[in-house]
């Protein structure tokens, strides 16, 4: 029974993960070019959900963009010509992985930089603790608390301790 139940789970986990919002009256009967198609659409943004490509939107939407994609290509668009038309109309936004571009730099190279900075500082901080140049700041002892201080070490080490006057079971506060 637990074969079964296992066997349904794997197989319905693999047909859920293949679903796509595309719909049959949208494939083209050219397998190479309705490949085509499907790759440039899950590089496409959807306007509407913003998160989700093209290809896995069932917005309105994203189904016109699909549609056009396959319009082009049907046209003899290559995938750049494609990329392009898109961006014309919709702007950079439409594209899931933006390109390397002069107004783009930041969004492409601030992660690695904060990244290897990050790392930089924590191997800087490791190796100053190792070599002691990071010490926390302990203050001094006063001359009344290091007179103190003595008198419990040596009180402590003459034998043994006297017996509390009073029970343990008190509670004295220190106030």
């Amino acid at each position: 029974m637990k074969r079964v139940l296992a066997i349904a789970c794997v197989l319905a986990a693999l047909g859920l993960s293949a679903a796509h919002a595309v719909l049959p009256d949208e494939v083209m009967s050219d397998p190479a070019k309705e490949t085509r198609a499907r790759s440039l659409s899950r590089e496409l943004r959807c306007m509407v959900c913003q998160n989700q490509s093209i290809d896995d939107s069932e917005a309105p939407l994203a189904r016109d963009i699909r549609l056009l994609v396959r319009e082009r290509i049907a046209a003899g668009d290559s995938d750049a010509q494609v990329i392009d038309f898109l961006v014309a109309r919709y702007g950079e936004f439409v594209l899931l992985r933006p390109r390397f571009e002069r107004q783009t730099y930041l969004l492409w190279l601030v992660p690695p930089l904060l990244l290897i900075g990050g790392g930089v500082g924590l191997w800087l901080h490791t190796r100053r603790r190792v070599r002691g140049q990071f010490k926390p700041a302990v203050p001094a002892l006063t001359p009344d608390e290091e007179d103190r201080l003595s008198a419990l070490i040596t009180d402590g080490t003459e034998g043994e301790r006297a017996a509390p006057e009073r029970p343990p079971s008190t509670i004295v506060s220190a106030s």
